[in-house]
């Protein structure tokens, strides 16, 4: 009797532990996560399967070489995305296209593998959670503008949207990825 006691103890502390382990880990990935977490859960219709998904991106993620930029690529990179919205006044759609095109080669010099969209959507979540929800963004008013669809004040929010993403994978705070004044980017 008392080994079956001790027995129902054990088993009962054991659910506790791994209901608590649960709950900590679900905790950790909606704050590493945040507004991804819930889109994930609408996504894949529960809460277990986009957890699931969440820790296999980190998984994935962590056995990339991610490395932070040297001081002349930074710069370069900086420079260029000076140039780029330079020109967003003369030619909207060029430079969306341009932003894209440098947010993705920005994304290869870190170590992001670059395979189809939603992949790099994705692999960005796990260390850029915050600005993946404006990466989808502007990727959609880009594909939005290939069919000749979107309007300029469309094409001025996915450069600001750019410009997170940009500036986060830079490690640069927004404010130093700053517009040239003549373009009136905010």
């Amino acid at each position: 009797m008392i080994l079956a006691v001790i027995l129902v103890i054990a088993a009962a502390a054991a659910l506790l532990w791994v209901y608590a382990d649960r709950r900590r880990q679900s905790v950790r990935l909606k704050t590493r996560f945040g507004a991804e977490y819930g889109r994930t859960v609408r996504q894949l219709g529960n809460q277990g399967r986009a957890e699931a998904e969440l820790r296999k991106r980190e998984a994935r993620v962590a056995e990339f070489r991610i490395r932070s930029l040297t001081a002349e690529e930074a710069t370069r990179f900086s420079q260029a995305w000076l140039r780029l919205q330079g020109r967003f006044v003369d030619n909207p759609k060029g430079a969306v296209a341009e932003a894209d095109r440098l947010v993705t080669e920005l994304m290869t010099a870190r170590g992001y593998p670059m395979s189809d969209f939603e992949r790099r959507a994705s692999d960005i979540s796990v260390d850029h959670p915050a600005v993946v929800d404006a990466y989808r963004a502007a990727q959609a008013i880009a594909v939005k503008d290939a069919r000749d669809a979107a309007n300029t004040e469309e094409l001025r929010t996915a450069i600001v949207h750019y410009r997170a993403l940009f500036a986060d994978l830079l490690e640069t705070p927004a404010a130093q990825v700053a517009d040239s004044p003549r373009v009136g980017v905010q």
